[in-house]
């Protein structure tokens, strides 16, 4: 069992740098791009759900803007990196 353990905990090289960690971690810079805006989107998303005021029919306008964007970077977080990546490999010209 000790022994298992110790191979598991073997040095990783990262004298790459940033690059040699996203590899260890699975993630490439794009990706961690993506993550990190549909982060950002998330947190607009609940700081517009925060700010609904007593006006029912205010209310629920805000409200659906805010649960769309939350939609919005719960999407994006999941499938950002497919998105992205038809975008960056299409070709220009014919």
């Amino acid at each position: 069992m000790a022994k298992n353990l110790l191979s598991l905990a073997a040095p990783i090289d990262l004298s790459g740098g940033f690059t040699d960690f996203f590899k260890t971690i699975g993630m490439t810079g794009g990706g961690l791009v993506t993550k990190g805006i549909a982060a950002v989107i998330a947190v607009i998303a609940v700081r517009m759900l925060l700010q609904l005021s007593s006006d029912p029919k205010g209310a629920l306008r805000k409200g659906s803007m805010a649960v769309g964007t939350l939609f919005v970077a719960v999407v994006l977080a999941l499938y950002g990196n497919t998105l992205f990546s038809t975008v960056t490999t299409a070709s220009v010209g014919g």
